[in-house]
């Protein structure tokens, strides 16, 4: 019994997957913080090759 709890707090199987839920959740935490500075550098990206689509 000893050995099988031992066992258990020494499992490393699930760590790639708890980086990959944390790495999710502060990417999406910094997309809602700056929310309006990404909509509208989108924007202008768009506007400026658009333009620049019209002069080729």
């Amino acid at each position: 019994m000893k050995k099988g709890l031992k066992d258990l707090f020494l499992e490393e199987d699930g760590i790639g997957t708890v980086e990959m839920i944390l790495i999710l959740v502060v990417l999406i935490a910094l997309v809602t913080i700056f929310k309006s500075q990404l909509t509208t550098l989108v924007g202008e990206l768009f506007t400026s090759l658009s333009e620049n689509a019209k002069g080729i």
